[in-house]
């Protein structure tokens, strides 16, 4: 990372996804310190433990832990992943209504705690939960935001590497809107060693035609599922990029991530919390950048946007 390493850390819940964040941190020396809070006491105790028996394989970074959130108290940066996890089958949004409450909950407990922090969520559905959290307080500017499609944008660009035959750092592309189901695949701003997707060919043949990219797109969006499927949890990928979104706060390195916020009238959406490509620095979630879009990809967006607020909708229903 870039910037000098400094800043507490709190990680709310010590599940396989707070472990993973925390680990994640630890190896790559993206906080000064680290705080583990859960109700769990054993457990917040054992993962401490676990955790500073490799302190000497590891920059500086002191661990503590409590079944008391006061010692997530004075921290730069609150991550949090409670709540009930993503069962097998089961859609991001079928989590909601009890995350919600969750997070409608806790946020001002940690605000109080620490009122200077960012608050980082990590809990799904991410972004219906990011946005119960921002409402639950009086949150100014970027302060609370949701880890959003960065680890999505992430499984985009190692699929278009793969099918390229290129290492992943020569291969930009966002994924944008909710982080589930109804997500898009910005093909039209993909970038292959500098070239178009549309324009990428291998012995003379187009690599990213439509059956390519429908096939990619998909495999995006099913990717926890397979995950779950598979080990029960998706744990080592968002624990990486996580700590990735940690680094661009802790450094202030103004890193264009797409991080869930609540919009502001970008692409004429407004009042819930989606990603698009986002400044992140020191102060939070910043400026949101409109990066032209295909009308298709634009309708595909809004249709996002609108599937959220109508599953927001349906949870403050009375």
């Amino acid at each position: 990372m870039t910037g000098t390493r400094t800043g507490k850390v709190s990680i709310v819940g010590v599940g396989s996804v707070g472990t993973a964040i925390a680990y994640a941190c630890l190896i790559r020396g993206s906080a000064g310190s680290l705080a583990l809070f859960d109700t769990n006491t054993p457990k917040v105790r054992a993962e401490v433990l676990d955790l500073n028996h490799g302190s000497q394989f590891v920059p500086h970074c002191p661990v503590s832990g409590s079944d008391d959130i006061a010692v997530t108290a004075g921290s730069s940066i609150v991550v949090v992943t409670a709540g009930a996890k993503q069962d097998p089958g089961q859609s991001r949004l079928e989590l909601a209504a009890t995350n919600v409450a969750m997070a409608q909950a806790l946020t001002p407990q940690l605000v109080e705690h620490s009122p200077d922090a960012i608050i980082v969520f990590v809990t799904n559905p991410v972004d219906l939960i990011t946005y119960a959290a921002a409402q639950s307080v009086d949150s100014t500017g970027g302060r609370i935001f949701g880890s959003g499609t960065v680890l999505d944008s992430s499984r985009f660009r190692y699929l278009i590497a793969e099918r390229a035959d290129l290492a992943i750092g020569n291969a930009h592309g966002f994924i944008v809107g909710e982080h589930g189901d109804s997500e898009i695949p910005l093909w039209s701003s993909v970038s292959i060693g500098g070239m178009p997707a549309d324009e990428f060919r291998l012995d003379g043949k187009l690599v990213f035609d439509e059956a390519a990219r429908a096939e990619i797109g998909a495999n995006v969006v099913n990717a926890a599922y397979e995950v779950i499927a598979g080990k029960g949890a998706t744990n080592l990928a968002i624990g990486l990029s996580t700590a990735r979104i940690i680094e661009a706060i802790l450094g202030d390195q103004h890193r264009v991530l797409p991080v869930s916020t609540v919009q502001k009238g970008a692409f004429d959406i407004s009042d819930i919390c989606l990603s698009l490509p986002t400044v992140v620095s020191a102060a939070g979630a910043g400026v949101v950048l409109e990066i032209p879009l295909s009308v298709q990809e634009l309708l595909g967006l809004q249709s996002s946007a609108t599937t959220l607020k109508e599953n927001w909708k349906s949870l403050t229903a009375t």
